[in-house]
């Protein structure tokens, strides 16, 4: 029998091994794609950043024949970083569908385009929740809000700094410098809450063709272009979009830059900073919840029982951490709840907490019996969700456990006596008046 298959399974499984994991939820292995190696230079210090920070970077060119996301039915990467923005066609088994599976898995993905954007680009965005300018050569201008350069007279290189406000994607220091971005615009549907412009463009700016006369409005302009947005999905994978793959570069990471109309001339721009805050978000470095030690009982009880009586007593507790690169930091917010809910929430209770991840509530028991869950749905601007549900029943009282005598039941009794008192005189003035 050949050893080749046993030897290979164990290969298998040391790479897996260092997979994305609930405990260890930092992506690890990631596979990059690209147009031409000489990207690999060019972009050298993003890339060097996140080697600094732990991750394996496997290289290849886009149309490789040999690429391959999964084997024997394991994804072989945790994250995919697409800069091939002109590819037609992907090597090996790879296509736009298999990149969305890749995606729906929980993986995560970065996607760079430029104005020569490909089709397979174009599509791989707008699945993801992103619609590049459908006009080919269009590129974003800014007469306002452009980049002072002696080689750029077009006003396509962007000094952006509408970014949003969110500490958890970009963290909590600000952004120093604006930044510089050439490429192309795209829109995102206001209505898709799960995707989020994280650079937009200014009022003054819209998408053309730098090299012709504008003779029809341009579709998109001003603040609805966005020219970086990022897509947390549902099942917590994250996606990053930039319409310019220069933004990464070496170039312009070592730039410097002033905005038209200002006098700060910054010796570097914010480029660098950027695209590592948000780096650490995409790959799960930032903003990645779990919850633990979901726990209830009776007051004054330390064990879970296996059901509840109506009008019970009870309290209910859970742990919440944030990873935070390295480690499971305790995650402090004000606005974790819980519901006791059956059908619809019969209780909705926002829960305290002692500031080292521990949440906790109490609440009594509606007096409704059924079948009810614990239910936790939290869900916050950039950081993954949690669904939490955990079922028990609730029981009416026993004949046995109501009080003797129910104090509502008083006009009741008082009726009860009053009739046997009436009938035992009435039986004695029947009996021996004459």
């Amino acid at each position: 029998m050949s050893r080749a298959p046993v030897i290979l399974s164990f290969l298998l499984l040391a790479v897996l091994g260092n997979a994305f994991s609930p405990e260890n939820p930092t992506d690890r292995k990631i596979l990059v794609l690209l147009d031409d190696l000489s990207i690999k230079s060019s972009h050298s210090l993003y890339f060097q950043s996140l080697q600094t920070r732990g991750f394996d970077l496997d290289f290849k060119l886009a149309d490789d024949p040999k690429i391959a996301l999964q084997r024997y039915g394991q994804y072989l990467y945790d994250a995919l970083i697409l800069f091939s923005p002109t590819i037609d066609s992907l090597g090996g088994s790879l296509n736009a569908a298999a990149i969305l599976d890749f995606v729906d898995s929980g993986h995560d993905l970065i996607l760079a385009a430029d104005a020569s954007a490909s089709d397979l680009i174009r599509e791989i965005a707008t699945e993801c929740g992103a619609d590049f300018d459908e006009d080919q050569s269009a590129m974003v201008i800014d007469h306002t809000s452009f980049a002072v350069s002696d080689t750029e007279g077009d006003h396509t290189l962007i000094a952006g700094d509408d970014l949003i406000q969110s500490d958890v994607i970009l963290g909590k220091e600000k952004i120093k410098a604006p930044v510089l971005f050439k490429g192309i615009g795209h829109s995102v549907n206001p209505a898709n809450s799960l995707v989020l412009k994280v650079l937009s463009a200014s009022p003054s700016a819209y998408s053309a063709n730098p090299k012709s006369k504008l003779s029809t409005p341009p579709t998109l302009t001003g603040s609805a272009i966005s020219l970086v947005s990022v897509v947390q999905a549902r099942n917590n994978a994250r996606v990053l979009i930039s319409g310019s793959l220069s933004m990464f570069s070496n170039r312009f990471f070592r730039s410097g830059v002033q905005k038209a109309g200002s006098t700060i001339n910054h010796e570097k721009s914010g480029n660098e900073q950027f695209v590592t805050e948000i780096s650490k978000w995409v790959f799960h470095e930032r903003g990645h919840l779990k919850a633990v030690n979901v726990r209830h009982h009776k007051v004054g009880e330390a064990d879970e029982p296996s059901i509840y009586r109506i009008n019970d007593d009870l309290e209910y507790s859970l742990e919440i951490y944030e990873w935070s690169g390295t480690s499971w930091e305790p995650y402090i917010a004000d606005d974790v709840q819980v519901q006791f809910y059956m059908m619809s929430p019969y209780v909705l209770k926002t829960m305290s907490t002692d500031q080292k991840g521990v949440y906790y509530t109490s609440f009594k028991v509606p007096d409704v019996y059924g079948v009810f869950q614990f239910k936790v749905e939290y869900e916050k601007l950039g950081v993954t969700s949690l669904s939490l549900a955990k079922q028990i029943p609730v029981r009416p009282f026993r004949h046995n456990e109501y009080e003797r005598f129910i104090t509502a039941a008083f006009p009741y009794y008082g009726a009860s006596f009053s009739m046997m008192g009436g009938f035992f005189l009435f039986s004695l003035v029947y009996l021996y008046h004459k």
